[in-house]
């Protein structure tokens, strides 16, 4: 090996603190949780300690006094012991991903390779996280930012015509309660329908007990899966052993339906995230402002809620959460520009 500079034991002692901080950012992640995923972030916190070793060895005594991890690692430790939620294991694999082990020469392959199997194995575990919270959180999404888009366009659209402050107020006003009860009894029967229709999709248990009276020449059973998509020979081969062995219970679907949350809970969470997003662009309204002073508060906020509201998705789907907001930031501005502008025609032509 060529003699080490200053520069490797300075990058050396710096992957040796990260890895001591991803450490215990696993294992505090762990500590929250129980079964299968305690046991899987405990693993994945022993490989961080095999890492770590790596880099004491290369150092041996030029490893100093310890170092603290970048701020990134530092950052998703504090997560991790404050809520150790699914955002954390998103924040985790999007860290994992970016491992700098692939083009250094000092780190084995192993250790590369085991980097990315990190990042999919915190993708799994960040993947059960999501369909947990797929229903209320999607309504809650979308409840808010509907709820800033619509109102900000709204209360821009009826302020450029040029009315008093006291009807933008009324109005803005009127359209967060319209469409937070739209939006929650929306959610709450899309949702529902959606459970009724998943529902009638599963086989009848009563059915079950209909099996040790088929004709066993007829085979009956096997058009049960060829229409759930079986080839007629896979048919026929489950049905010949279904039959053989009835004490099966037998009532699986061919398809796992994917978790959608309750309808109650959907449409809850839809209403009151519409109105908390509505009621921002609101606020300067509420508070005496007027004119176009108002319009700009109103747009500031709203646009800082529409990065913050973007960034999260981006976070959770395990995207860049900048692109993310920024994109949720240009649709908003854009539909609301959109309607102020009409409403400045509609304004100047009743003038």
């Amino acid at each position: 090996m060529a003699e080490r500079t200053r520069s490797d034991v300075r990058r050396w002692r710096r992957y040796l603190a990260n890895e001591r901080a991803e450490a215990a950012v696993y294992r505090d992640l762990a500590s929250r949780r129980t079964g299968d995923e305690r046991e899987i972030l405990l693993e994945i916190a022993e490989a961080e300690v095999r890492h770590e070793q790596h880099w004491l060895d290369l150092l041996g005594p030029d490893v100093g006094r310890p170092l603290r991890g970048d701020i990134r690692t530092r950052t998703l430790g504090l997560l991790a012991r404050r809520f150790g939620s699914v955002f954390v294991l998103a924040l985790a694999q999007r860290a994992e991903a970016r491992s700098p082990y692939d083009d250094d020469a000092d780190a084995t392959s192993a250790m590369a390779a085991d980097e990315r199997v990190h990042e999919e194995v915190v993708r799994a575990l960040a993947a059960r996280g999501r369909q947990r919270l797929s229903g209320t959180f999607r309504a809650a999404v979308f409840g808010a930012n509907d709820g800033l888009v619509s109102n900000l366009a709204l209360v821009l659209g009826i302020g450029a015509t040029g009315v008093s402050p006291t009807v933008i107020l009324a109005t803005g006003v009127a359209g967060l309660l319209a469409g937070a009860l739209s939006m929650g009894a929306g959610e709450f029967v899309s949702v529902r329908s959606q459970r009724e229709l998943l529902a009638a999709s599963n086989p009848n248990p009563d059915t079950h007990g209909a099996l040790a009276h088929l004709d066993v020449d007829a085979n009956e059973l096997s058009l049960v899966y060829r229409a759930r998509g079986m080839t007629e020979v896979e048919a026929q081969a489950h049905a010949a052993e279904v039959l053989a062995d009835l004490s099966v219970d037998r009532s699986e679907t061919a398809n796992e339906h994917e978790e959608i949350g309750s309808a109650f809970g959907a449409a809850v969470s839809s209403f009151l995230f519409f109105a908390s997003g509505a009621v921002i662009p609101v606020l300067p309204y509420l508070f005496g402002a007027t004119g176009l002073t108002a319009v700009i508060i109103a747009a500031a906020l709203v646009g800082v809620a529409l990065l913050v509201t973007g960034a999260v998705v981006g976070l959770l789907s395990g995207g860049p959460p900048l692109l993310r907001a920024l994109r949720q930031l240009a649709i908003g501005f854009g539909a609301a520009g959109a309607t102020y502008v009409l409403g400045l025609l509609f304004g100047a032509s009743i003038g």
